[in-house]
């Protein structure tokens, strides 16, 4: 009898990077939580949906995020990877840009990852194994124009995850953290600045028009994951080759 694999949980799971994280570790037979706003869209993945739980969930929303998970984890076991995804960009000048989105980046980008965290970590160290594998950016250490508030958060990302790290080392439980640059998803059709989306559809142009496929982040995270425990990759920073910043 095949031992069944632990469970894996992505939040921002229905586009995106996370809509391909589902589909690879789905396809490799991990029993999944999928979590997002849009859940019509999660359960319209191309997934064989035998061992996937899907749930309506905010991760700034710390309660209804561990109620999702406790029960994914009353079924499958404890989480033993937890992809921290969910995220949004919202492009804009800072002299103009209203300060509602910058709090709706922070909440989303630096606590959401803090409320998953805080969930699953007390019973990794516990076990002494487990992953959790934090989605940043380029951005996170490197700063863009019209991007202020958002590099903010995703600096946010780079500093947790580096202090978390040294923080559970010495439990065997890793911290990693994917940066990829501009990348084919869904982030930007909520911007609400024209001229920074102009800004940017015109850098996109730089690169040929074409940014980085999810479908490799989402490879670049189950290799992290498909590491031995023993062995933690912290950081992985990638982005379309024609990227020049």
């Amino acid at each position: 009898m095949t031992e069944q694999k632990p469970l894996v949980v992505i939040t921002g799971a229905s586009s995106g990077f996370g809509a391909e994280d589902a589909k690879l570790f789905n396809a490799a037979g991990y029993p999944l939580l999928l979590l997002g706003r849009r859940l019509a869209k999660i359960q319209a993945l191309p997934l064989d949906f035998t061992n996937v739980l899907t749930a309506a969930v905010d991760v700034t929303d710390q309660a209804a995020l561990a109620e999702a998970i406790h029960t994914a984890e009353a079924q499958y076991g404890p989480t033993d990877l937890l992809i921290n995804n969910a995220g949004v960009m919202l492009l804009g000048n800072v002299t103009r840009q209203d300060p509602k989105e910058w709090q709706t980046m922070l909440d989303t980008n630096v606590m959401g990852v803090l409320n998953g965290t805080q969930i699953v970590l007390p019973g990794m160290i516990d076990r002494q194994h487990g992953t959790i594998i934090n989605m940043s950016s380029i951005a996170g250490f490197k700063a863009f124009a019209n991007h202020a508030a958002y590099v903010a958060s995703k600096f946010g990302v780079h500093g947790l995850s580096e202090t978390i790290r040294q923080e559970v080392a010495g439990d065997n439980v890793r911290i990693s953290l994917v940066a990829p640059g501009a990348g084919e998803t869904e982030l930007l059709t909520h911007v609400t600045d024209a001229a920074a989306l102009k800004d940017y559809e015109a850098w996109k142009q730089t690169m040929g028009g074409l940014t980085l496929d999810a479908k490799y982040v989402a490879q670049t995270v189950k290799f992290i994951y498909d590491m031995p425990q023993e062995v933690n990759i912290r950081e992985i920073d990638l982005a379309a080759t024609r990227q020049d910043s």
